[in-house]
């Protein structure tokens, strides 16, 4: 099964590489002569905001790569916890040092029982399992001693320990949104299979733990989107890692970033069956409605990452009726939108449109697809928040003021 998976990637690889070339993006690459000018736009679109080796975008050319090594190599040959490494240390660990950071991981895995005690406080019918997140992150922090040691070296340590825990305070959330208690970490297990494991709380196939590893490696960074740089800013004013990363699981949160895929799920069973999908279309056209999964605000091809997971997603298909039904409504509505869009308007799927399906098949509920996301980006989040802070300078963009420069005060009794 994983020469399968292998060779997925590698057909997905090689029909990425047939439609472009391994030029970097004019203007986007190379050193950096600070200061430097460039055309913002609102939001800070376009902003160059510092420079960095962790990772690059090309969404031109629709490729991704993490210090230099291409997101479908990864995909295909990596884990998790090889590619977190990259991203902390600045390149592939060899042997040893995977054995030692994987030994280091499963260490930090479990956390404190008064974690448990606060999210079993929580409302979980009316409290997204992000919100939930957010705040066992949150208190994690509270209960760290060392989460004050603001140097580069006390803040990885920090990191490799949000690593390792945020999947343990995620496994544990999905397990209180269905009225059952929390399980320990298995120490036997790769990262991914033991996150699996404390959702589902069965040890997953080989199959199914290489998926979500894959999963994880797609999502682990992804140069300065919204929650990456919310991280970034609040860690820029020598906040604690767990109040940046806390941040930017606030900022994942959203439906126009993390909450995406969400999104997708519920579209494909609003269209219901293959054959709606054109008339579906039409009318979200019509009523200018947002069709989640497609577009980027970098990419302009076809993401790299919905190229890996939309393989995975037929691949799992196959095991149950439903699944496959919305994998056929998700191809065609992929066609439809790259047939219109594609050419005109540089509308492709980007890496929520498939996988969400991969998740469902994984036996994930829909509310639990954002802190996948969160557990896979921590790593970059971290890794980014510690390269920015061995030259630190705090964040402070300026806003253009509109209102009237001058009012008269009117006092209260003349009102």
């Amino acid at each position: 099964m994983s020469d399968q998976i292998r060779d997925l990637i590698a057909e997905a690889a090689r029909r990425a590489r047939a439609e472009t070339n391994d030029e970097p993006e004019p203007g986007m690459t190379g050193e950096v002569q600070w200061p430097m000018q460039c055309a913002v736009g609102k939001g800070l679109e376009g902003a160059i905001a510092t420079d960095t080796r962790i990772g690059y975008v090309n969404g031109a050319k629709g490729w991704l790569i993490y210090r230099g090594l291409n997101i479908f190599d990864l995909a295909e040959f990596s884990t998790f916890e090889e590619t977190s490494y990259l991203l902390l240390y600045g390149q592939l660990p060899t042997k040893r040092q995977l054995q030692d950071f994987g030994r280091t991981l499963v260490r930090h895995r479990p956390v404190p029982p008064a974690v448990y005690e606060v999210l079993a406080q929580i409302p979980t019918a009316s409290t997204h399992p992000m919100a939930a997140l957010r705040t066992a992150i949150s208190v994690l922090g509270n209960l760290d001693d060392s989460s004050e040691k603001l140097t580069v070296e006390g803040e990885r340590e920090v990191s490799i320990k949000l690593i390792a825990q945020m999947a343990t305070v995620a496994g544990a959330i999905a397990r209180i949104r269905r009225g059952e208690a929390p399980l320990a970490p298995r120490e036997d297990l790769s990262h991914a299979a033991n996150y699996l494991y404390l959702m589902t709380g069965e040890e997953p196939s080989e199959l199914n733990s290489r998926i979500m590893d894959i999963s994880l490696i797609l999502h682990a960074d992804h140069g300065m989107n919204a929650s990456t740089f919310t991280t970034m800013v609040v860690n820029s004013s020598l906040s604690d890692m767990y109040g940046s990363v806390t941040a930017g699981i606030a900022s994942l949160k959203g439906p126009l970033h993390g909450g995406a895929n969400e999104q997708v799920l519920y579209d494909l069973e609003e269209i219901g069956n293959p054959e709606n999908v054109e008339k579906w279309f039409q009318h979200a056209r019509e009523t200018k409605r947002k069709v989640m999964g497609f577009g980027h605000r970098v990419y302009k091809a076809y993401d790299p990452r919905a190229r890996i997971l939309g393989p995975l997603a037929q691949l799992l298909s196959h095991r149950d009726p439903d699944i496959e039904n919305l994998y056929k409504i998700a191809v065609k509505l992929d066609g439809l939108v790259c047939t219109q869009l594609g050419s005109e308007k540089k509308v492709f799927p980007n890496v929520d449109f498939y996988s969400g399906i991969v998740y469902r098949a994984l036996g994930i509920e829909t509310a639990m697809f954002t802190p996948i996301f969160a557990v896979s980006r921590v790593s970059g989040w971290t890794a980014r928040a510690l390269e920015y802070l061995g030259d630190n300078r705090i964040f402070r963009p300026r806003a253009l003021y509109t209102g009237p420069p001058r009012v008269e005060y009117v006092p209260l009794e003349k009102r």
